[in-house]
């Protein structure tokens, strides 16, 4: 299969997920900007069950015992074990998902994705224990895995160890000179601070993340997305005076498909993150989850 073929599967993939509850924030970078293209057909309203719903899942049902019968002749056919994660992610079956995507992430060690969407299908069906392992297995080979450090972050912060996820973080930080020198660009820095900011946002540890999200736009100024947390940190504390030329400053760093968000953000009733409700990745509401702006 041809990377693109890849990637459009994977883009496929975690709409499904998204749409039974396995990713409750899209984390991808990879897909996200065609989710935020796609919104306007998702809340289309969908057919009725006497419409659609049975021969759908009829016709779902046995594509996925003819992705079985492949893999009981072919156990690691990637073809058939991406369909049948496929074909029972759109029938609710997360239990379902976990050995084809175990022998995926195996098989696949360079493409994290399997790994991560592994991780949150654990966590899922309350393995956080195996949640966690998964991800920690991701980040031993590579520390800087973005998808990894969120999901493992927002992990310990559901099971109230916000602790350890600021550790975690902090940890990977102080780490990225080595590891960047042992692999150039094994570790952003910059974007695990935004990370980190937005996990003691969450914890209203408010002067903790304004320290934070300056010391990530010193590693890139180009980068919107720690001025647009800064601003929102300073908006929830009432300082709106503070807070925007710091929305000014996002908007014109932004990509344009975000300004006008942004902007709507600034006038918009305070929105900081809340650990409750938001993983450290996510975006503030309406603004789509972005990879971080290259560096000079």
């Amino acid at each position: 299969m041809t990377e693109p073929r890849k990637n459009r599967w994977l883009l496929n993939l975690v709409l499904i997920v998204a749409t039974v509850g396995l990713l409750g924030v899209t984390m991808l970078p990879l897909i996200t900007s065609a989710i935020g293209s796609n919104s306007q057909a998702n809340n289309k309203p969908s057919p009725s069950p006497s419409e659609a719903a049975t021969p759908q899942k009829a016709d779902i049902e046995a594509q996925a015992r003819g992705y079985e019968e492949v893999l009981k002749r072919e156990p690691e056919n990637p073809t058939a074990l991406r369909g049948l994660v496929e074909a029972r992610l759109r029938l609710n079956d997360v239990k379902g998902v976990v050995d084809p995507l175990e022998k995926l992430a195996k098989l696949n060690p360079n493409m994290t994705e399997y790994g991560v969407l592994l991780a949150q299908a654990k966590q899922q069906l309350n393995d956080p224990e195996g949640a966690a392992q998964a991800y920690r297995s991701i980040l031993q080979a590579k520390p800087g895995d973005l998808n990894a450090l969120a999901g493992l972050s927002d992990l310990l912060i559901k099971q109230q160890r916000p602790e350890a996820a600021i550790g975690l973080l902090q940890d990977t930080v102080k780490q990225a000179p080595s590891a960047n020198k042992t692999q150039p660009n094994a570790v952003d820095a910059t974007a695990v601070q935004v990370l980190l900011g937005k996990v003691f946002a969450s914890q209203k540890r408010y002067d903790d993340a304004l320290a934070t999200f300056d010391e990530a736009s010193k590693g890139n100024a180009n980068d919107f997305q720690p001025v647009l947390y800064k601003a929102l940190v300073l908006k929830e504390q009432g300082k709106n005076d503070e807070a925007k030329p710091l929305f000014d400053k996002a908007a014109s760093l932004a990509p344009a498909q975000f300004k006008d968000q942004i902007t709507r953000l600034s006038t918009d009733q305070p929105a900081a993150p809340d650990a409750s409700t938001t993983s450290p990745t996510t975006p503030p509401p309406g603004v789509t989850p972005t990879s971080p702006a290259p560096k000079n």
